[in-house]
């Protein structure tokens, strides 16, 4: 006699799994809106500000605990101060030099937020530059020129998704002084630039035909070799450049600053200790057409193929930090080892997303000077050897030099 079945025992399952499809969805979901929007910086509280002495005393945050120096923005993003080395701390508070004041009354500021920037505009170094547009085939985008030596050799500075030119000022001063004049163009997208064609994922694949404008309008200018810098995916734009651009024969070599080589591994690495289905099932989300719905839109990387060492044609200097947060380090060191013939790899250790500058500038300044001079001892000796001096290392220490950078930098 066969076994009578209970028909409810079939409900109950197909009622499980279904409730497991939607939880396990639901998670996906919300996993992708973590890998499309990063967890905001959390304010600074500002204790005290002793605009005579140039100090300025903020609660202690993972961010005021960093060694260097940074922009600091208070009052809703008005104000903006220049913030320097660590000259003491306690648990209460952490005691900073302060640079120097750009806007706002930082005197009646209550807290505000770090970032890498240092610098608004070209006009903070002395010399004289011009703020002119690029035509682009978006339309015309603004762009700050700053001329130096005969005007043949020209360096194109591109910023990372999610910021604008101000990002890429702290670089001005090394190729300045190297005889570089120095272009820093907007883009389709960042806000200051028309948006483009609209499409959800422009990085690398159309920002670089506005980098490629920016080389032209050097050209009209008279250079005769470019190279490229970019910061964060800024890096992948100037790439994409090097690799498809119809003037290539100009671009003498590429510098990438945390440059984000894999954007599908950047964005995995926002979601570590969720299930590995789930994180692959987000990428996929978000690569897919209902991305929009999850914050695609927001992505300041992009999820597609990684960066191929194999179409490198010219030099390449990665400077990249073993504490960046955003791009994972190790996909920097496969992508130099991949191709030692061309690429140069100077690390950092300690420094934030493209924050190497602000915490060693003459680490970084020194990197760069050695690489467009072509200087292999100087370069091999950065790249083997100790990554963050026991200087910027040191919280407390206060240089008597330190002072003197309140003023313009030398150029």
């Amino acid at each position: 006699m066969a076994a009578r079945v209970d028909p409810t025992r079939g409900a109950v399952a197909a009622g499980v799994v279904a409730a497991g499809a939607v939880v396990t969805g639901a998670l996906t979901a919300r996993t992708a809106r973590l890998m499309a929007s990063p967890r905001p910086q959390r304010a600074t509280p500002v204790r005290a500000v002793d605009l005579a002495s140039g100090t300025i005393r903020f609660g202690a945050t993972a961010e005021s605990l960093l060694p260097g120096r940074y922009s600091f923005w208070y009052a809703e993003g008005r104000g903006h101060a220049r913030v320097g080395a660590i000259i003491g701390h306690d648990p209460d508070g952490v005691l900073r030099e302060l640079l120097g004041v750009d806007t706002g009354d930082l005197t009646a500021a209550r807290d505000g937020r770090f970032n890498g920037w240092m610098w608004l505009s070209p006009e903070a170094f002395g010399v004289p530059y011009r703020a002119e547009r690029v035509q682009t085939t978006q339309g015309a985008v603004p762009a700050w020129i700053i001329p130096a030596g005969d005007r043949t050799r020209w360096a194109v500075l591109v910023h990372g998704r999610a910021s604008v030119r101000q990002e890429t000022l702290r670089a001005v001063p090394a190729f300045l002084a190297a005889g570089w004049s120095v272009l820093l163009p907007a883009y389709r997208g960042d806000g200051e630039a028309p948006d483009g064609d609209g499409s959800r994922y422009a990085v690398t694949d159309a920002e670089w035909v506005d980098v490629e404008s920016a080389i032209l309008h050097a050209l009209d200018e008279g250079a005769t070799e470019v190279v490229l810098a970019g910061w964060s995916s800024g890096a992948s734009i100037v790439l994409a450049t090097a690799h498809r651009s119809r003037v290539q024969e100009v671009i003498r070599g590429v510098v990438l600053d945390s440059p984000v080589l894999d954007g599908s591994q950047a964005l995995l690495a926002r979601s570590e200790g969720m299930p590995e289905p789930v994180r692959r099932g987000a990428l996929s989300l978000l690569a897919g057409p209902w991305g929009r719905l999850v914050g695609a839109d927001a992505l300041d990387v992009h999820p597609g193929e990684p960066a191929d060492p194999a179409e490198l044609t010219v030099p390449v200097l990665v400077l990249q930090s073993e504490d960046d947060g955003v791009a994972p380090p190790e996909v920097a060191r496969r992508f130099a080892a991949a191709r030692p013939d061309l690429v140069r790899l100077v690390p950092f250790v300690g420094a934030r997303h493209t924050r190497l500058w602000n915490l060693d500038p003459e680490r970084w300044d020194g990197a760069v000077t050695a690489w467009l001079a072509e200087d292999g001892a100087t370069l091999d000796r950065l790249s083997a050897g100790e990554a963050t001096s026991a200087r910027t290392a040191d919280p407390s220490r206060r240089a008597a030099g330190r002072r003197a950078s309140r003023a313009r930098p030398a150029l």
